[in-house]
């Protein structure tokens, strides 16, 4: 019985160490996905490679398939597309904008500046200001790509935790709290801005993957209340984050 126990604890221990795997690689090929279309991602369109990642990692965490879809015919038509919908639009704003802040009703009453930082604030005490750098998106750190970046970040130290025998209980409440506090609420309305905005050519990958991710990151979040229990409400000070005690 003994042995038993011990080998259904161990695959309970390989089976979240391949989940928290799964979540990081559709966090970072989400991230690629929605950045400004590169050369590279456009190959990764062309020969599939994108969509078959996100299709294995999706399907592990118990998803649907993900669906054969035309892709763009050319780099200049998927950065129009792209374009068309993130960048460009009416009086020089984005028709749908990837930035938390540019949303009143994410911000909370918040200047979009006190916003962003306690953003910020979830970044710095993992030490990830270098990687938002790097990913070009120093001054944005509530642009979605580079949540999506952070919440990969916080699967990965899971993942380390887990496949090092450690307690990955830190994450998993960090990751908990960012997602219900900016990332749900952000893909969420990225979602409804786009749905009404579908007609400018995006890419049919990208429009699923807008239109799929946030009820998956809600799937996520749900999961991850049930391991480590539901979010704390929100400090007196309005707006402010999570204590960061909680993390440590």
């Amino acid at each position: 019985m003994k042995i038993a126990g011990t080998e259904v604890h161990q695959q309970r221990h390989q089976h979240q160490i391949a989940r928290a795997q799964a979540r990081e690689a559709i966090y970072r090929l989400a991230a690629v996905a929605l950045a400004y279309p590169l050369t590279e991602t456009f190959q990764a369109l062309t020969e599939g490679r994108l969509q078959a990642a996100l299709d294995e990692a999706w399907q592990a965490l118990g998803g649907a398939p993900w669906p054969v879809f035309e892709h763009s015919a050319s780099l200049e038509q998927l950065e129009m597309g792209y374009m068309a919908i993130f960048m460009h639009g009416k009086r020089g704003k984005p028709r749908v904008p990837l930035v938390a802040s540019a949303y009143s009703s994410l911000i909370a009453g918040l200047t979009p500046g006190a916003f962003m930082l306690n953003v910020q604030a979830f970044y710095s005490h993992f030490g990830v200001a270098a990687a938002i750098e790097d990913e070009g998106h120093k001054d944005e750190p509530d642009h979605v790509v580079a949540m999506l970046e952070f919440c990969a970040l916080l699967c990965h130290f899971e993942g380390l935790a887990l496949t090092s025998s450690k307690e990955p209980s830190a994450y998993r409440r960090a990751q908990r709290d960012f997602l219900s506090r900016y990332l749900v609420p952000l893909l969420q309305t990225i979602r409804a801005h786009y749905a009404q905005e579908s007609r400018y050519g995006l890419d049919e990958n990208l429009a699923h993957l807008v239109e799929e991710l946030p009820a998956w990151a809600v799937a996520q979040l749900l999961d991850l209340e049930a391991e480590v229990g539901a979010c704390p409400k929100p400090s007196s000070e309005r707006g402010a984050p999570a204590s960061q005690a909680m993390w440590d």
